[in-house]
């Protein structure tokens, strides 16, 4: 419902789903009961002695979050699994703090748009009454022309009704193009050219920027005031160097679907936008969410109660690792293990993984393995057993006259700072959301045009119960990316007084008291850049890995930044790993009865 990708349209809603999705948030520890038959199925998933590795179905290298679900699927296969992680937590970047004051503040992502697989995995784990979901009514806003622009939203409703509102409601797509003033009228009558209209076919055999893309089908303006700041805000990427095939794919196929409707001979967006819409709404019906499951709607801003770590938390729990208690040498778990070197064992054809750890070397025994570590730290440990992933992931290109090693990590600083909500400006916002002190939306965006250094600011207080003491409102600002590495050079007090800067410019009245700082983090590699030339990297990663046997290398360099994603992924690859263990394990049956056989003839 909330992808219905009409023309210009497309781009507004796709910048509400993507900002609540690349970044979200954490929690306190949760705690969780455990059922004997669960606690015996988590400590009976290796074997170990003090003479020989530990040894596993599955070795999980990397606890992130695509790592953490994927342990957790294998275990709710039964299939024995070991998840290691280089750091003393699980979740990668999401990390959640709570203030004595009461304020809950996020290092990392801050949401996600919800979808099947969260909802599935909260459940499984027992937290789905933590899951909170925003107001669906409440939109994106961007600040242009000293003003707060809001984009098209609906209201809330469901099925073809939510489509109306979509379109027809009181913020809906035909009040955005007739009476919003974010675009200008040759920008908006360029935009629907392109949307109902034509526009130029892509280019043959060129990897399109985003920048080339969306200028090609929807004009310069929409750019430069719309998709410029999304990419910035949510990204922390430069539009002219990142791929759209690869960044934005599913936006990207729209365009194929147009083309594809015989009539549609220009290519007009909105029509390939539709088809999709139809055709995901078949799929979900095909296929919809188990009854016991919350209700949930798709692409709805989530949380949990106490932030997004309430997953990976809990994941440790049933892993069988208590949160914040001693180590559990029978657990599934192993923190504060660093990977330095991965080798086919010349014994029994497993792998064999060592590893740095609290108690000195250790090593692990697998049959399978499946790396989700970041790019950046795969250099070299990869090197014994795919003697291509060293050139992969630290290859020099050249993308937009700037040089890249490998898959690139911007820096970006997480600053979450709190202001009296008297401390807004005392204004009206446009089509009856009514006063900024109360911040009725998702957040703002800056376009680059508008001179604030934040990329972009989620007003958090607004969005999940829960959030910060009465009387507050609480900002959690993203600040740096790939057009503003320099942020990691600065100091903490410097990098605050941008945001404070920011802050005033766009949300406060000027004599608005200095900021209540309740957390910053420097994240130095933060979301990859999937730039141009990303899916040629992919294609040769793809062809090494199939030379390898029971080996993947995967992550959200691979199968997508946004945290729904990396839980998807969890649940998916687990599918894959389970079929190949089946299938090794039938064939090394009929190996062994093979050569029974063979024994029992030879001896008569």
């Amino acid at each position: 419902r909330q992808i219905s990708m009409v023309g210009l349209s497309s781009m507004a809603c796709l910048m509400l789903l993507s900002s609540t999705s690349a970044f979200s948030s954490l929690s306190q520890s949760t705690r969780l009961s455990f059922s004997s038959k669960q606690n015996r199925r988590s400590t009976s998933s290796l074997s170990m002695s003090s003479e020989t590795p530990l040894e596993t179905d599955c070795l999980v290298i990397g606890g992130g979050i695509s790592g953490s679900t994927l342990a957790h699927n294998l275990h709710q296969s039964n299939i024995p699994v070991l998840l290691t992680e280089a750091r003393s937590y699980l979740g990668g970047n999401v990390k959640s703090h709570r203030t004595e004051d009461g304020f809950l503040w996020e290092e990392g992502p801050n949401s996600f748009a919800t979808q099947p697989s969260i909802v599935r995995i909260a459940y499984e784990l027992g937290i789905a009454d933590q899951l909170v979901f925003a107001d669906e009514s409440l939109p994106p806003w961007v600040n242009f022309g000293g003003k707060l622009h809001p984009l098209p939203k609906g209201q809330g409703g469901k099925g073809p009704a939510g489509q109306l509102e979509l379109v027809f409601g009181p913020n809906g797509v035909l009040k955005f193009g007739l009476v919003g003033d974010l675009l200008s009228w040759p920008g908006k009558i360029r935009a629907g050219i392109g949307a109902f209209v034509a526009h130029s076919p892509a280019p043959e055999n060129k990897d399109e920027t985003i920048r080339e893309w969306v200028t090609r089908i929807l004009g310069e303006e929409v750019f430069l005031r719309c998709i410029d700041p999304f990419v910035s805000g949510v990204y922390a990427g430069n539009p002219e160097t990142l791929s759209m095939r690869a960044s934005l794919s599913k936006i990207a196929r729209i365009e194929t679907y147009s083309y594809d409707i015989e009539w549609n001979k220009g290519g007009a967006i909105f029509y390939g936008g539709l088809a999709r819409q139809v055709e995901l709404t078949k799929e979900r019906k095909a296929d919809p969410p188990d009854a016991a499951w919350p209700e949930f709607e798709y692409g709805n801003p989530g949380s949990f109660r106490e932030g997004l770590q309430t997953l990976p938390n809990a994941i440790s729990e049933r892993l069988g690792q208590p949160v914040g208690g001693d180590f559990n040498k029978d657990s599934s778990l192993r923190l504060n293990w660093k990977l330095v070197n991965l080798e086919h064992s010349t014994s029994n054809g497993n792998y064999l993984a060592t590893y740095e750890t609290p108690d000195g070397i250790q090593t692990v025994s697998a049959k399978t393995v499946v790396s989700t570590a970041p790019a950046h730290a795969l250099s070299t440990a990869l090197k014994p057993v795919l003697p291509e992933s060293a050139d992969i992931f630290t290859r020099m290109r050249t993308i937009a006259n700037t040089q890249r090693s490998g898959i690139y990590h911007p820096p970006v600083y997480a600053v979450t700072v709190a202001y009296p909500k008297s401390a807004f400006k005392d204004v009206e916002l446009s089509n009856g959301f009514g006063n900024l002190q109360n911040l009725p939306g998702f957040g703002s965006l800056n376009p680059r045009s508008e001179g604030v250094r934040t990329l972009g600011t989620l007003w958090s207080s607004s969005l999940f119960p829960g959030r910060t003491p009465e009387g507050y409102n609480l900002l959690l600002n993203y600040i740096g990316g790939s057009k503003d590495v320099g942020i990691a050079d600065l100091t903490e007090d410097e990098v605050v007084a941008e945001v404070d800067k920011g802050c005033r410019e766009v949300l406060l009245k000027p004599d608005a008291p200095p900021p209540k700082v309740i957390g910053t983090k420097l994240w130095p590699t933060a979301i990859p850049q999937y730039e141009l030339g990303h899916l040629d990297l992919l294609e040769e990663l793809r062809v090494a890995e199939e030379k390898v046997d029971g080996l993947w290398v995967c992550g959200n360099y691979r199968s997508g930044v946004a945290f729904p994603d990396c839980v998807t992924f969890g649940y998916e690859q687990a599918k894959v790993i389970k079929e190949y263990l089946g299938k090794t394990k039938t064939k090394d049956s009929a190996s062994g009865s093979k050569e029974v056989m063979e024994a029992v003839s030879a001896a008569n």
